[in-house]
């Protein structure tokens, strides 16, 4: 089990970048579930099972502007199936530090294995917690090299109205780390204003590669 990409997260999230001369860094995954691409400001990080002169060699065949190479759709296509993986969408990744004292939205935690939130949750992360508020629902887990990270749900009857930003909010209070993450997907504007309303940081894209 690799820790490369938890100290690069770990370092991310206290504003410590890689450098910006548009290279390409290349590690072993954090384990056996998770592998992917992370696009910083001018500097990319492979974490997958791949020979760097491979990955180097295939980033330059894209033909694409070198500093956006890891997120050519190419690229991308050719990694998954060099690593036998699939991935859904290149996300946001952003950060938020951990809040003190109590949420600012009553919540009720579900301790349910079986609910269809927990068990969707628990394909992709570890430690997983669930709340629900009336109209919306927020997860907490371990995804990406330990990471903890929070997603939310809104119902539509109450959108507008301020819930999505209470539990982005509310996952800053509740995270037992120092920092909380989540992604959004560039196109969902309405998340992604929600979190960075809630003071969350964009830190990179990722793309994340999934076992089928």
């Amino acid at each position: 089990m690799s820790t490369d990409v938890a100290r690069i997260l770990e370092a991310a999230a206290r504003g410590e970048f890689p450098a910006m001369d548009g290279g390409t860094t290349v590690v072993p995954p954090p384990d056996g579930r998770d592998a992917g691409v992370l696009a910083f400001t001018a500097h990319s990080v492979v974490f997958a099972d791949v020979d760097p002169e491979w990955v180097r060699a295939e980033l330059a065949a894209t033909g694409s502007d070198p500093l956006a190479a890891s997120m050519n759709p190419g690229f991308l296509v050719r990694l998954m199936a060099r690593t036998g993986r699939r991935m859904n969408t290149i996300d946001l990744l952003t950060v938020a530090d951990a809040l003190p004292g109590p949420p600012p939205v009553t919540l009720r935690e579900i301790d349910d294995p079986e609910h269809p939130r927990v068990a969707r949750a628990l394909k992709y992360r570890d430690e997983v917690r669930v709340w629900a508020a009336d109209g919306g629902v927020l997860v907490l887990g371990r995804g990406v090299a330990g990471r903890m990270e929070a997603a939310i749900e809104v119902d539509e009857a109450v959108r507008h109205l301020g819930l999505g930003r209470a539990l982005a909010t509310a996952a800053r209070h509740l995270t037992p780390d120092s920092v909380v993450w989540a992604q959004q997907s560039p196109g969902n504007a309405r998340s992604v204003r929600t979190f960075q309303a809630a003071g969350y940081r964009p830190v990179a894209s990722e793309a994340l590669l999934t076992a089928p």
